[in-house]
């Protein structure tokens, strides 16, 4: 699933190609959005919330997509072939200069403007949001202090943006096991800051690494590394699924450097 900060600089790339541009056609390969005609429509802004992306139109409506776990949101010049195939897109947006189309969508949904203020309400503060409030993050998580911090780090009600990728190399760099209850992390605000800065340092670029090594197969310490030596003690990379019942995520840890159950000062 793509992470906070892949959907803001897809909602950053959508708003340099389609922002002050008139939509000159658009096509909604979804069910209940199949008649709906963007024509003519100024797109005025395009943000992210969390994983939520919002492109907002001139005649007072928004927009809002969810990449879940294979969206994605391509740009191309309206001559060039597009690089999935067309039966995967369901939305295709065309202004004077570009063409966006979105592929394999998790949601598609058509909102009157002033609408995203209720329906994202739910949302913890956003890690790359311009009112990031670490208080509030920090408040969100310790409310429920015996639930596991794995779990509640990628709960989007504590935390937006923050995903499965993330978790598992924020908890390993701070040597912290994933069945730690929260009130026993000893500086959880630290632990909140270091996963606001790994989604700052990637947010710029197309790839995500938390190493320092951008070379492939290099770029995770312990993510999607199953069975795989850890990279500091060289033992094998547990994967196991954790959460509630019928949402399982698989957390990829190391069991030796991530041992204590109750977190050190780092």
């Amino acid at each position: 699933m793509p992470e906070g900060d892949t959907v803001w600089r897809t909602a950053q790339a959508l708003g340099a190609a389609l922002v002050g541009s008139t939509l000159i056609r658009s096509d909604f390969r979804v069910p209940e959005l199949a008649e709906v005609n963007l024509t003519g429509e100024r797109v005025t802004a395009s943000e992210s919330r969390g994983k939520h992306l919002l492109l907002h139109l001139g005649h007072q409506r928004i927009l809002h997509t969810h990449l879940k776990m294979e969206g994605a949101w391509h740009l191309y010049r309206p001559e060039n072939r597009w690089q999935r195939p067309a039966s995967q897109a369901r939305v295709v947006l065309q202004s004077p200069r570009w063409l966006a189309v979105g592929f394999s969508l998790g949601i598609v949904e058509m909102w009157p403007s002033g609408a995203e203020f209720q329906k994202l309400a739910y949302l913890g503060p956003d890690l790359l949001g311009a009112n990031w409030d670490l208080e509030k993050a920090t408040s969100r998580l310790r409310a429920n202090p015996e639930r596991p911090i794995a779990e509640a780090l990628i709960d989007q009600r504590n935390l937006a943006g923050l995903g499965n990728l993330y978790r598992a190399e924020l908890l390993f760099v701070s040597g912290i096991n994933p069945t730690t209850p929260v009130d026993k992390i000893v500086h959880l605000d630290r632990l909140i800051n270091r996963a606001k800065s790994m989604l700052e340092s990637n947010k710029e670029r197309a790839v995500q690494v938390t190493t320092g090594n951008l070379r492939p197969g290099y770029r995770h310490w312990v993510y999607d590394r199953a069975g795989q030596p850890c990279r500091r003690c060289k033992k094998p990379i547990v994967a196991e699924p954790m959460g509630e019942p019928g949402r399982e995520r698989t957390i990829f840890w190391c069991p030796t450097c991530q041992s204590q159950f109750v977190a050190q000062s780092y």
